[in-house]
């Protein structure tokens, strides 16, 4: 009697034996929060009651008033309005970009209007290149926060500077001296502000002030031809106001 052998089909055994276990797949676990870290965030954390609105309903407001900025209600969204602005209009950006990268169009508007401005300015139109120089720096500040904070500076204090400018040219002396002051703040170490400070308190009438503030200029650049000059000019006015009145003083004399 033959005794049939069944062949096993192929890519089988013929035959059982134990099978190595596969090795199963590890999840890696969450890393836990730094629990200091944690509890500082959680003693800072104040709920805000909030309503969202606009395209995308992607928008911040004050749940009570509606509002983007609201005094009553001591909130302010804009900034993140903003950034929810940008990321709404760039569906293909799905995070800040690197600071590296620059809105070219943004740049290019604050140029624009600050050249528009200074053409203005030089045809004796200070009025309309003043609203021009409003533009520009409302235009600068709108900056993301993720840029470089150096391109801001540089923009802003420009436009500003200009404006302070205009301001003295109107009459608005106060005005001029708070824009130099600012553009001190936002870029020290560039001469022009304090060259900008010190116009407006000689307009005000504060010539020694005027002068500190042209010290502290040639502290930054020493060989700053327009600051040593308008240093010599803040001299001369002193010497000139310091220098006693000798007519009068013969005309008092002969009178006595």
């Amino acid at each position: 009697m033959s005794q049939q052998v069944q062949q096993a089909p192929t890519g089988q055994h013929s035959h059982a034996h134990p099978h190595p276990p596969q090795p199963s797949q590890q999840v890696m676990p969450a890393p836990q929060p730094d629990p200091v870290m944690q509890a500082r965030i959680e003693a800072d954390f104040k709920p805000v009651d909030i309503a969202v609105g606009g395209p995308s309903t992607a928008f911040a407001f004050c749940n009570t008033h509606k509002l983007e900025k609201c005094k009553q209600c001591n909130v302010d969204f804009t900034a993140l309005n903003r950034v929810s602005k940008i990321l709404v209009t760039n569906p293909t950006l799905r995070c800040p970009p690197p600071p590296t990268v620059v809105q070219q169009k943004l740049s290019q508007a604050v140029t624009n209007m600050k050249d528009e401005g200074n053409n203005l300015y030089k045809l004796n139109k200070t009025r309309e290149a003043l609203s021009k120089y409003n533009m520009a720096a409302s235009i600068a500040v709108q900056r993301p926060a993720w840029e470089s904070a150096a391109i801001l500076r540089e923009e802003l204090s420009t436009v500003v500077s200009n404006r302070s400018a205009a301001l003295l040219e109107l009459g608005d002396y106060l005005g001029a001296l708070v824009d130099a002051e600012t553009v001190i703040s936002v870029r020290r170490q560039w001469p022009k502000g304090h060259f900008r400070k010190a116009k407006a308190l000689v307009a005000l009438g504060h010539i020694e002030e005027a002068k500190d503030a042209i010290s502290l200029g040639l502290q930054f650049e020493p060989n700053n031809t327009e600051l040593s000059g308008y240093m010599l000019e803040l001299d001369k006015q002193l010497a000139s106001r310091n220098q006693p009145n000798t007519k009068e003083k013969s005309v008092s004399v002969t009178s006595a």
